[in-house]
């Protein structure tokens, strides 16, 4: 048996081995609006809150979204915009930067958990899209400028 007093105990350094080839490192991306993945991506959030706003919210005129979703729309817009992947990136719910605000980004939860899946029947092909985009890897940027 060890005597802990001529034997102080160590502090054990834990490494996480990650395997390099499963991350992609980047660098940020400059902002590219006109991408025809960017163009898709807020196509299909667009139709997300729409549909959400249908069912949730009185719509104020006949096909306007409410102030609050109109709201989130502006503001998931300039998300996508800023984001440093932009075309190369995943979804944003796996992505490894949040850049949502913590209110906001319960508010996407809360419009991709009910819009997700009625998207597949009106909206199949972004719906598809979207699903595929899912599946890639979520990428990291380089911290090395």
């Amino acid at each position: 048996m060890i005597n802990k007093t001529t034997y102080p105990q160590q502090k054990v350094k834990y490494i996480c081995l990650i395997k390099i080839h499963q991350l992609v490192i980047m660098k940020p991306q400059p902002p590219n609006p006109t991408h025809k993945r960017m163009v898709r991506e807020k196509k299909t959030i667009t139709h997300m809150i729409d549909l959400y706003c249908k069912n949730h919210h009185a719509p104020t005129n006949q096909g306007a979204l409410c102030p609050t979703c109109q709201q989130f729309k502006e503001y998931a817009f300039l998300r996508l915009d800023k984001c440093p992947f932009q075309d190369k990136k995943s979804t944003c719910g796996k992505c490894t930067i949040q850049c949502y605000k913590p209110d906001m980004k319960h508010q996407a939860r809360e419009i991709m958990s009910y819009s997700g899946p009625r998207l597949l029947l009106r909206h199949p092909a972004l719906a598809i899209h979207h699903l595929w985009d899912k599946r890639r890897k979520a990428p990291v940027l380089d911290k090395h400028k």
